[in-house]
C-alpha cells in the first residue's frame, strides 16, 4: 500500500489504536492524537482528494494544537477536589500541633507524625516542645512555638 492509496477510514482506525493505547497508557496523549486522526478522517471523507502530505501535516497541526489547548484550559480551570490536599502529605499537616522528637538547633529539628519522620524548621525549641506547621517545603515542614 503506498501513501496515495490512504482513505478516510485509515485514520479512524488509527484512533481507535491510539484511544487503545490511551487506555493501557493514561495521561490524556494518546488521546489528542486519536482526536487530530479522526477529524483528518472526517475531512478525508468530505474531501478524498486531500493529498497524504496534507492529511499528514493536518494531523500533526490537530495534534500539538489540542494538546497544547487541552494544558492551557486545564491550567486555567483546575480540577476542583473536596480533598485538596490528598496527594500533598506535608499540606495535610499545616495547622496541626506536634511534639518536637529532637530538638529544633540552629533552625532544624525533627518530629514524629505517625509512623514518620519529618524534618523541620523554626526558631530553636527544646526537646518535646509543642510546635504548630505554618507551612511545608517539599518534605521540610515549618513550624512555630504552639
Amino acid at each position: 500500500m503506498s501513501p496515495t492509496d490512504i482513505v478516510f477510514w485509515h485514520w479512524w482506525v488509527a484512533g481507535i489504536v491510539l484511544l487503545g493505547i490511551e487506555i493501557f497508557a493514561p495521561g490524556f496523549w494518546f488521546l489528542w492524537m486519536a482526536v487530530a486522526a479522526g477529524v483528518v478522517g472526517a475531512i478525508l471523507f468530505f474531501l478524498p482528494d486531500t493529498t497524504w502530505q496534507w492529511q499528514v501535516l493536518l494531523f500533526a497541526v490537530l495534534a500539538v494544537t489540542s494538546m497544547i489547548g487541552w494544558r492551557a484550559y486545564q491550567r486555567r480551570h483546575p480540577t476542583q477536589s473536596d480533598q485538596p490536599n490528598l496527594n500533598r502529605r506535608g499540606a495535610q499537616y499545616v495547622g496541626r500541633v506536634f511534639t518536637l522528637d529532637e530538638a529544633i538547633v540552629n533552625g532544624t529539628g525533627k518530629i514524629r507524625v505517625d509512623d514518620t519522620t519529618w524534618k523541620v524548621t523554626g526558631d530553636d525549641q527544646p526537646l518535646g516542645a509543642k510546635v504548630k506547621v505554618t507551612g511545608v517545603a517539599g518534605t521540610v515542614l515549618t513550624v512555630e512555638p504552639a
